[in-house]
């Protein structure tokens, strides 16, 4: 009878819970995970987005504790490290300069090296807790939560437990160390052209607790919600409306949206604030009519100027990039195709006048104004009917 229990234990531990149960178990279980990083890590403590309450907060502390170890303090510095370093040598985990297969497989074994650089916890990590919790249970003993975890999993379900267990503790390295930092500033679209290469991978953010959205999150570092266009959801974002609802969460910060009103005539000074805010905004916009400036000459380029579709398709790309970020080549590659069009030379032009309006910081707010109201009357004037309504629309932001 003993023996009998002792393996029925082994076999299914206390709940025998079903082959099913076990895995939505399992996908519950790192959902909490994928909360606690991105809510209570990534948008509170790293970004200082928002300000959670003391119930939330000493939860994600404990459940991430348990299911991954790693420490407030090292992931916020790293974090903000990240982004005031981003795409460059001293990044901590930029697949642009360590190689998308290094971030994506070794993520994980990046971030415990840069744990361990006394300046970037230093520099990085300040603000962070340092309560007695912290300084003698979570620090102190950071490998221990994990272990409590893999016993009361083993004690729950007997030995799938420790599959269970597995899963848990590589979900983080994985999404959050592996694919966002990975993927995240390899592939996927952008929404803004902001200036490293964080990409958003998936317009419906629940996997990853709307991480997928990493394009929106590097464009306005400090919002606590990082969607953005109409049909992108953010699950993490949900969950803060909840919670502040119910008095556990107060939003410091979001993106800013852009309001208009289309009876402007002429900038004005709230037109250039507005610009100057939205500024990310104001280029998704141009690159759109730069699209449409592409279509409406597109025909010409082909049968009479007859280049070729290979050209074409990367000139056209070439067109979407942000005009400092482009090579010796690829100028000339655009000179090249503006032989043949003087629309998309126009478009091209008028796009680095409109970007140095909001780069010029020693100029007055009069000085700006003047420059914007001369683009846009300018621009009305250039007989391109993209770069035409494109001005109309900026005159009327507000």
């Amino acid at each position: 009878m003993v023996l009998d229990a002792f393996l029925d234990f082994i076999s299914n531990g206390l709940l025998h819970l079903s082959g099913w149960q076990l895995v939505i178990y399992t996908l519950v279980m790192t959902h909490i995970t994928i909360l606690g990083v991105t809510i209570y890590l990534h948008r509170c403590q790293a970004h200082r987005a928002l300000e959670l309450h003391a119930i939330p907060s000493h939860f994600f502390r404990l459940w991430l504790w348990m299911t991954t170890g790693m420490v407030t303090k090292e992931w916020a510095a790293i974090h903000r490290k990240h982004h005031a370093k981003c795409e460059t040598e001293e990044d901590p985990h930029s697949p642009q300069t360590r190689g998308i297969n290094k971030v994506m497989w070794e993520g994980a074994e990046l971030y415990r090296s840069e744990s361990k650089n006394a300046e970037t916890m230093e520099k990085f990590g300040h603000g962070t807790p340092d309560d007695w919790l912290e300084r003698n249970v979570y620090s102190k003993y950071s490998w221990q939560g994990v272990a409590i975890m893999l016993i009361i999993n083993v004690t729950l379900f007997g030995a799938i437990g420790l599959t269970i267990w597995a899963i848990q503790m590589a979900w983080i390295p994985f999404w959050a160390a592996g694919v966002i930092n990975g993927i995240g500033h390899y592939w996927g679209y952008r929404n803004y052209d902001c200036n490293d290469a964080a990409t958003n991978l998936f317009p419906i953010g629940i996997i990853i607790g709307g991480e997928e959205m990493h394009n929106n999150h590097h464009t306005f570092g400090t919002s606590a919600k990082f969607s953005s266009k109409w049909y992108e959801f953010d699950v993490g974002w949900m969950y803060i409306r909840i919670l502040e609802t119910v008095g556990l969460a107060k939003v410091k910060k979001v993106a800013p949206a852009p309001k208009f009103d289309s009876k402007k005539l002429v900038a004005d000074l709230d037109t250039l604030q507005s610009v100057i805010a939205n500024r990310y905004d104001v280029t998704a916009k141009y690159a759109r009519s730069v699209k449409q400036a592409w279509r409406d000459e597109l025909d010409h380029l082909v049968e009479k100027a007859k280049l070729e579709s290979r050209f074409l398709k990367s000139s056209k790309k070439l067109l979407q990039r942000e005009p400092t970020k482009l090579e010796d080549g690829q100028k000339q590659q655009l000179s090249e195709l503006f032989m043949h069009s003087k629309a998309l030379q126009t478009m091209h032009e008028m796009r680095v006048e409109l970007g140095a309006i909001w780069e010029r910081s020693h100029s007055t707010r009069e000085q700006l104004l003047h420059q914007l109201q001369d683009w846009c009357a300018r621009a009305e004037a250039s007989g391109v009917q993209a770069l035409r309504e494109f001005a109309q629309r900026l005159r009327s932001y507000a």
